[in-house]
């Protein structure tokens, strides 16, 4: 913990120019190259006999350019992570009754994706660590009705893998085999899991490529890999309207302009994450030893990117008392901290009625304990140490309150 006379120091001295928020709306750093790939990409597009394009160059090269980034057989560029997750979904056909098991914890994309295909989400409970997915409370939860387990790569972590991959081996369903388990890795761009990139495992995975998330293509933008052939040219398919495999689909097509900004982004993204690890490994050094928070964990088997820096109250002090800590961060230091995410079914109305009678006690107690203390590839050192002080300086004015 930074002593007394230090962090008054960097509090009155260090105060940031910028308000730094726990999400930025940019998560990775744009310049010249971005702009300069932007620019070259729009004059080729004014040729009427290129335009901006649903698969030609330089989309199929974005492709290859992330499947080998993250080892996968295949990569599928999509206009959206939210899309990618429907045509997962939508891929598993499944029936009325179909249960999909999903984490509680949760940004609602993937619930909600799960409900679009017409299947029924089984909320489970997470880690109360790591925030990813717990295999054992995953195992309690699987019936002859399941069908797939949709883990969150949450905040950054990469989830538990090979354990819930076996878990989905050794309870298959009865018609369809092994369960499917299909990756979000919306926030875990670049995430490790076992010495490799997340990516190739399970049945498939989806990126963001939002503008706040770890590389981003013009705002919008995702990505689906696969080690599954099939799979892989359903999505191609479904992204436009269905025409290769001769079925539903509608438009969810990534345009020439952010793939060619995608190329450039992709190059970066080691970079991006290593800018994030540094303060965040500075930063737990920082805030060490203070007994009321959690500071967020890296198993040894992972390599977290931090896309979001998860800190947890002591249980005591759940609600009320973490409340007081993000708005005194607010107001009083500039420091606007995010709460990502509580349960799915305390935010959305659609996902309450969709869930009647489940509600999860871990769940709930960790969507009071957790906060998201702003980080971002593009903050200072001197930032990031006015940052742990003033958290630091925060809590040590709630515990004497």
């Amino acid at each position: 913990m930074l002593p007394v006379k230090e962090r008054k120091n960097i509090l009155k001295h260090s105060r940031p120019k910028d308000t730094w928020e726990g999400e930025p709306k940019l998560g990775g750093v744009y310049g010249e190259e971005e702009i300069e790939a932007a620019v070259s990409a729009m004059r080729r597009a004014s040729d009427i006999h290129q335009g901006f394009g649903f698969s030609g160059y330089p989309i199929p090269e974005f492709e290859d350019a992330f499947a080998d980034y993250t080892g996968a057989a295949h990569a599928v560029a999509v206009n959206s992570a939210g899309p990618g997750l429907d045509m997962a979904m939508k891929y598993l056909n499944l029936l009325p009754g179909d249960e999909v098991i999903v984490q509680a914890i949760n940004f609602v994309a993937a619930p909600l994706a799960v409900m679009g295909a017409g299947g029924q989400v089984v909320w489970a409970e997470v880690d109360a660590k790591t925030l990813q997915l717990d295999p054992e409370d995953v195992e309690r939860r699987i019936t002859p009705r399941t069908r797939a387990i949709l883990p969150v790569h949450m905040n950054g972590l990469a989830a538990p893998m090979d354990d819930l991959l076996k878990i989905a081996h050794d309870h298959p369903h009865p018609v369809h085999g092994p369960l499917a388990v299909l990756g979000d890795a919306a926030r875990a761009t670049g995430a490790e899991y076992k010495g490799a990139k997340i990516g190739p495992q399970g049945l498939g995975t989806v990126f963001s490529l939002h503008t706040m998330k770890n590389i981003c293509t013009l705002g919008e933008g995702g990505m689906i890999t696969t080690n599954d052939s099939r799979f892989a040219e359903y999505c191609r398919s479904t992204r436009f309207y269905g025409f290769l495999a001769d079925t539903w689909g509608t438009s969810n097509v990534m345009t020439s302009v952010q793939a060619a900004v995608g190329l450039v982004q992709l190059k970066k993204l080691d970079t991006f994450v290593e800018a994030r690890r540094r303060l965040a490994l500075n930063r737990h050094q920082m805030l060490r030893d203070i007994p009321e928070i959690e500071l967020p964990i890296e198993p040894s088997d992972r390599k977290h990117t931090y896309y979001l820096y998860t800190v947890l109250v002591k249980k005591d002090w759940a609600g009320e008392k973490r409340d007081k800590i993000i708005e005194i961060m607010d107001k009083k230091y500039g420091i606007k901290c995010i709460v990502a995410n509580p349960p799915c079914y305390q935010t959305r109305k659609v996902l309450r009625q969709h869930t009647k009678g489940q509600r999860l006690s871990r769940s709930n107690q960790i969507g009071k304990r957790l906060f998201c203390v702003p980080i971002h590839p593009a903050m200072s050192d001197e930032d990031n140490a006015y940052i742990a002080a003033a958290l630091t300086e925060t809590i040590c004015k709630t515990r004497a309150s």
